[in-house]
């Protein structure tokens, strides 16, 4: 069984820079995607990005496309995301996952596991 601790979150002014890091241990995890979503306060676990096993695509929400970029290594079982020019909207506990089908992709909450225990992610105005 995969365990992923997510680390790196905190407060940080609008316009500002944070990189997550969600490091894996027990079996190995370079078969599968990793995906990266959020959740505010009052609202659902949304979908912020995604990394195919190999690391040769990767798939974002149009809230964070341009401005964050998920990246994985796999010799060190740690995805990745990093976040720029930050808004106080991206405020959220930040959690990492795995799919749960080797070599496929996808960005449904309910076909990820193995989740992390979060993150917060403070972003003031």
């Amino acid at each position: 069984q995969v365990q992923l601790v997510e680390s790196g979150g905190g407060l940080v002014q609008a316009g500002g820079s944070l990189r997550l890091s969600c490091a894996a241990s027990g079996r190995t995890f370079s078969s599968y995607a990793m995906g990266w979503f959020r959740q505010a306060p009052g609202k659902e676990r949304e979908f912020v990005a995604v990394i195919s096993w190999n690391g040769g695509s990767t798939y974002y929400a149009d809230s964070v496309k341009g401005r964050f970029a998920i990246s994985r290594d796999s010799a060190k079982n740690t995805v990745y995301l990093q976040m720029n020019s930050l808004k106080p909207e991206d405020t959220a506990v930040y959690y990492c996952a795995v799919y749960i089908y080797p070599y496929r992709s996808g960005t449904r909450p309910a076909d990820f596991g193995s989740w992390g225990q979060g993150t917060q992610v403070t972003v003031s105005s």
